[in-house]
Order: C-alpha cells, then structure tokens, then sequence
C-alpha cells in the first residue's frame, strides 16, 4: 500500500511543517525533526505535500560536511540543514503563474539545493519547471528514487556531446557502472543502441548484466589498462583516481570524457578559496591534458548537478513508457532517518527513501 504524507500541523492558525534536519559531523551525522512555518508558493512554484523522499549518496557526503563552504554561500547552513533533492508527493497549493499544476495531483520532481531547505520535509516548495505529473498507478517511492540521479547522468552524456541522434553503435566505457547513476546510464544507452563496457566489483556483475551492455569488467589493478584504446566515451561515476586510466582508453576520434567524482567541492573544502580554485583549475588542466593526448578533439567534462528542463522531459517520457526504474532497498520514517543514510554510506544495494 502506497504511504502518503499526512497533511501540515497547524499551530497557533499557522500552516507549519516537519523537518527532518541534519547537523553534520565527519565521524557521522546526528538527525532530528522539528516543526517549522509553511509559507505559500509564490508566483510560478507549487506547494508539494511529500509522499516519499529518496536519500542519494551526496546527500551522505553532505551530512558528513562535504562541500559545506560551497553550500553556505547557497543558504545551507549547519547544524540545521535540510538535505535532499528527489520528490514525490501530491500537490497542495499552487502559485499564480504555475500553469499546468492543480491541487489533488500527484507529482514527482526536483528541488535545488539552497536556502529553501531541501527534499527531506513533509511539504516543499518546488518550481513547477522542476516537476512532473506521475503517471498512474502512483509509486512514490519508485519516482523519487529517479530526478537527481537520472539528470546527472544526463548531463554528463551530454558533456561529452552523446545524444540519441548520434548514439548508435558508439563505444562507451561506463566506470562505476553497479551504482544508481551507472545503471540509469545503462538503461538509457541501451535505448541509445550504444555499445557498453561497464566496469563494477564482483559481487554487483549480474545485476550489472541484467542492463545488457555488451561487456561487464571485473574491477581490479590493471582492468581499465587492459581494455583496448578504442572507446568513443568515458563516463566515470566510480574514482576520480581512475580518471587518467580511463582517459587512456579513449580512441583518436572520441566524442569525450565526463566525470562525476571529480575534487571540486573537496578542495574548496580543504583551503582557502583562491587555493581550492588553483588546485581545482590545475586538477582539471592535468586530465584535459591527458584526454587532448589521446584525442585532440574529445571534450572532458566535470559534471555537476543542477535542474535541467530537457532532462526532467526526457526523464517524463522513458517513466511514461515504464523504460527507465531503480531497485529500492530500504523505507524508512524520518525517525528511522539514520538507517537509511547508513544504507547508502555502506554501498547497499537499492535506493534508500524516507517517508515524512
């Protein structure tokens, strides 16, 4: 049975909210909930009563302080940041210009990280560009595992110039390819007719078969080295220590290289800002380098997430059509909150998602 979420407290004739929030700590993270006021959406956003909120794996980073320079210049502050990004839920009130949005509907989508607070509430104020209706029947838990991941994956193809127009047949070497972000890239490349080669650790290799990529590599010293030179695309969603190796097995003609585990938030996080910038500009000149050398006209990407529209219509589409779906792993209520964010930091299997 599909859980939804109950509707907002009201206190003292305020419409007010349940937060779960998260002081961060590198040793591990403290959660709790509390109550905050619930304002109306303004102008083209919509007020969303959340079923289901999923937990991704920056998400853990985040609670463990990851890219908190970078974020207190967004309004994330701790030690009472709201985390999250995916959502699923029904709509409750809608702002004056977010056409195509009407209570009673339900919805799944995105939020930016920010000063709004993120995902991981009972109600969320969500730019109507950033959702999309759900299709019936409702699966809160199966939507919200998808946004985040599948637009982050989406922009990294797109780094690298990939698009279903000149797909066919490419060669593409997926890192990290047992992950949420490499089995949605496996899914749709195999939409995309693409050749794959994804690289994984043994105890992931048949579930990683079940995507269908034409070669499934065994993580190991010396595996990346021991593949041929002759990969239109890199997508590294595994180590940004493998970036040079996976570089090198690029042809002459490749379209390109992106990267999702690339240092840019660690180092700010590490120095001052003038330092995380030069060590950021010469981390990335290095593997630029690296990449021109084996193929002068490849592009190399840092993929970083934001909203992206064609990404959120592409994602509607492959839903509707039921093409594209992440295994769930564990359900929980924000009380329970630490038990999922454990299940992500421990590389569990399946999506972990918190109930409000």
């Amino acid at each position: 049975m599909q859980r939804l979420a109950q509707p907002s407290v009201k206190k003292s004739g305020r419409r007010m909210r349940r937060e779960l929030v998260c002081s961060a700590a590198p040793a591990g993270s403290r959660f709790q909930t509390r109550v905050a006021e619930l304002k109306p959406p303004d102008n083209d956003d919509v007020l969303v009563r959340v079923s289901a909120a999923s937990v991704n794996p920056i998400d853990v980073k985040r609670a463990q302080g990851y890219g908190r320079r970078l974020l207190a210049l967004k309004g994330v502050k701790y030690p009472d940041a709201v985390l999250g990004n995916d959502l699923a839920g029904v709509v409750d009130t809608v702002g004056r210009r977010a056409a195509g949005f009407a209570p009673g509907q339900r919805v799944y989508g995105l939020v930016n990280t920010g000063k709004r607070g993120g995902s991981h509430a009972s109600h969320v104020i969500v730019p109507s560009s950033q959702l999309l209706l759900a299709p019936e029947p409702f699966d809160a838990m199966q939507l919200t595992a998808l946004p985040y991941s599948f637009t982050t994956v989406w922009l990294a193809l797109h780094g690298i110039g990939l698009d279903a127009g000149n797909s066919v047949q490419k060669r593409i070497l997926i890192n990290g390819a047992s992950g949420g972000l490499g089995q949605l890239a496996l899914q749709l490349l195999r939409l995309w007719q693409c050749d794959v080669t994804a690289i994984c650790g043994p105890a992931r290799q048949e579930a990683v078969r079940l995507h269908g990529p034409s070669q499934v590599v065994l993580r190991a010293p010396g595996a990346i080295e021991g593949l041929p030179a002759h990969f239109d695309g890199v997508l590294n969603f595994g180590n940004w220590d493998d970036d040079p190796a996976l570089a090198s097995r690029l042809n002459a003609r490749a379209l390109g290289h992106a990267t999702t585990v690339h240092p840019l938030l660690a180092n700010f996080d590490a120095g001052t800002w003038l330092g995380g910038a030069w060590n950021n500009y010469r981390a990335w000149k290095a593997m630029r380098r690296h990449v021109a050398e084996q193929a002068p006209a490849a592009r190399y990407a840092w993929t970083v997430f934001r909203p992206s529209a064609a990404a959120l219509n592409a994602l509607g589409s492959l839903v509707q059509a039921k093409q594209i779906s992440l295994p769930i792993g564990i359900a929980v209520p924000f009380e329970k909150a630490q038990a999922a964010f454990e299940h992500v930091r421990s590389e569990i299997p399946g999506r972990a998602i918190l109930l409000p």
